[in-house]
């Protein structure tokens, strides 16, 4: 006799698995909200990830998605995030919410329509629960601000949620949403993604608009660099929510028309990868490396080289590169690039 694996707990499931639960009427879309509501409630104190909140809009919001379900003839045809919680970056344009990013010379601003972005993930049937905290101005690599207070790791009040993108990764990791938005540009999706157990991806540039943040970018140089992208629970809503996200709005000048192919079909055989080494003040533990040199396919020597590079060998070439240029340190750069970056 065939035992079935029990069902993950509603906070725990995938954003895919849970519209699909919706679509089906395996639960609600009520049911669903009600849980991560009850979870932001319960790890709020402790943690600090939603900053504003839009509980009552999204419980009206989930009872007029189930009343869909119930009254579509044909369910697959419903968008594919159907009734799903989602939350974003304060820093992103939430119609209704504030967008102060951390300043608090800027608390009474509130957004009056949504960041491109926001907007595609509701046509896509998700229901926003919230914003979420931001480090000022959105420079820090921890998540703290004279506005709206710390927020701390999902798993540990001791230890920090990463930035800038700390709120999302905190709320995520901690059970409060399937899935949200970030933006990076060195690392603030990555780090908070890492430090609070979930999946962030930054999008190449161009593929996603960066319309609706503050603050924004005003150089090609930093748009390349500046990107909005996904925070997921579960690692299988990357790609479905980057495709619900990307494509020009015809607002955003330095979005490029792409195909985003399967990444079923994607082969690492033969690729190159680099992989720092010894650039923190707290050695990896041996588990996460193994972990690291697993996911990049270097315990089956599928990849073709890779290269190791240390903190001591980047800071060698850059004095290297500063000595050429004729500068003593990075601040100096600045005077001898051409205008738009080099």
């Amino acid at each position: 006799m065939a035992v079935l694996a029990p069902s993950l707990p509603l906070t725990q499931r995938s954003a895919t698995d849970l519209a699909r639960a919706i679509r089906t009427q395996e639960t609600s879309s009520r049911e669903v909200v009600e849980a991560h509501i009850e979870r932001i409630e319960f790890m709020q104190e402790r943690i600090n990830a939603v900053v504003v909140d839009r509980f009552d809009a999204a419980r009206a919001d989930a009872d007029a998605a189930d009343a869909l379900v119930a009254s579509t003839a044909n369910v697959d045809e419903l968008p594919p995030f159907h009734g799903v919680p989602c939350t974003s970056k304060e820093s992103i344009a939430m119609a209704g919410m504030p967008n102060c990013a951390g300043l608090v010379s800027r608390n009474q601003y509130h957004s009056t329509e949504n960041a491109p972005v926001v907007q595609r993930m509701i046509d896509a049937g998700a229901i926003p629960l919230g914003v979420t905290n931001i480090p000022e101005l959105c420079l820090w690599i921890e998540t703290e601000n004279r506005q709206y207070g710390r927020t701390n790791n999902a798993y540990s009040a001791n230890r920090t949620a990463g930035g800038s993108s700390g709120g999302e990764g905190a709320v995520i990791g901690s059970g409060g949403s399937p899935f949200g938005l970030g933006a990076d540009i060195g690392g603030s999706i990555r780090i908070p993604a890492f430090f609070n157990g979930v999946f962030g991806m930054k999008p190449s540039p161009g593929v996603v608009p960066s319309t609706g943040q503050f603050p924004t970018t005003h150089t090609e140089i930093a748009a390349q660099m500046l990107t909005i992208g996904p925070i997921v629970r579960r690692a299988e809503d990357l790609y479905p929510m980057l495709r619900v996200i990307a494509g020009p709005d015809g607002i955003d000048q330095h979005m490029r028309e792409v195909t985003l192919e399967d990444p079923a079909d994607v082969r690492i055989a033969g690729m190159k990868i680099m992989l720092s080494e010894g650039t923190s003040y707290i050695n990896v533990s041996r588990e996460l490396r193994a972990a690291r040199l697993a996911a990049g396919g270097l315990t089956n020597g599928e990849i073709a080289q890779t290269l190791f590079v240390t903190a001591r060998t980047v800071q060698f070439h850059l004095s290297n590169a500063y000595r050429k240029l004729g500068v003593r340190s990075r601040g100096e750069l600045a005077g001898v690039l051409p205008p738009g970056g080099a």
